[in-house]
């Protein structure tokens, strides 16, 4: 089963979001997973969710968006938390890439979402970028599960994250000529812990890099794959698909 498990197919993205859902499914893409990443995001997802029967959606606050978050935040994504067709509380995480003057907030903020998956029973879909200690730290205590989103780490951070039970989200980063880090990854890991994902509208596969991305093209990450494990391309999207579908109850 061909699944994008993470993409932000929204109207703030794209001219026109049903169109874009609708070729990703006649391309064969069987079930997407909107991930929000702020109040509207979110309430979106779950908008697309109710309306397609191949949608899901994810909610929550990411890293980029904690500036404005209070108490009235977190009651509202736990409301939504507890749509039928949310399966993840996501995307959320740590981002130290582009600042830590925030960090305070981003940690307070991380913890509240990880607070309300575990609440509502549901796995977390976990933005991790220059910050993977205190990310890994904050899940090993928290006991949830889900999927390390674009994961950029080293291979034994990737057992590490393994071990607590999350996927690692391989996305088009893996067809780039200049990642070899994520090819060894890849490389050094059993298919069995790999979510494809494109993360749509960014980070198109190769050879539509720079271009925005959809969730159709998430094939192309499976083909990757495949040929980096030397195994057919069928298996990488039978194997990820029953992963991804287990961790969320698809």
């Amino acid at each position: 089963m061909l699944i994008d498990s993470h993409c932000h197919v929204l109207s703030s993205e794209y001219d026109n979001v049903d169109e874009i859902i609708k070729d990703s499914i006649n391309s064969g893409v069987e079930k997407i997973i909107v991930n929000g990443y702020d109040l509207k995001t979110s309430k979106e997802a779950v908008e697309l969710a109710n309306k397609y029967d191949h949608v899901y959606a994810a909610v929550g606050i990411g890293p980029s968006n904690v500036t404005d978050v209070n108490d009235e935040t977190y009651d509202i994504i736990s409301k939504l938390a507890k749509e039928s067709k949310v399966v993840a509380i996501g995307e959320v995480g740590l981002d130290y890439y582009w600042t830590t003057e925030n960090k305070e907030m981003q940690l307070k903020v991380f913890k509240t979402m990880l607070k309300i998956a575990k609440t509502n029973n549901l796995p977390v879909i976990v933005h991790c970028r220059k910050s993977f200690l205190d990310t890994y730290n904050l899940l090993k205590e928290s006991d949830l599960t889900g999927i390390i989103h674009c994961y950029s780490g080293s291979v034994d951070m990737a057992k590490r994250f393994i071990k607590l039970g999350f996927l690692l989200g391989i996305g088009g980063v893996i067809t780039f000529k200049n990642a070899k880090a994520l090819k060894d990854v890849v490389k050094a890991i059993d298919i069995n812990n790999f979510s494809l994902e494109t993360d749509s509208p960014y980070l198109a596969p190769e050879p539509y890099r720079g271009k925005p991305n959809t969730p159709k093209n998430v094939k192309l990450v499976a083909t990757e794959i495949a040929n980096i494990k030397q195994v057919n391309l069928d298996e990488v999207i039978r194997v990820t698909g029953r992963s991804v579908c287990s961790k969320f109850d698809l």
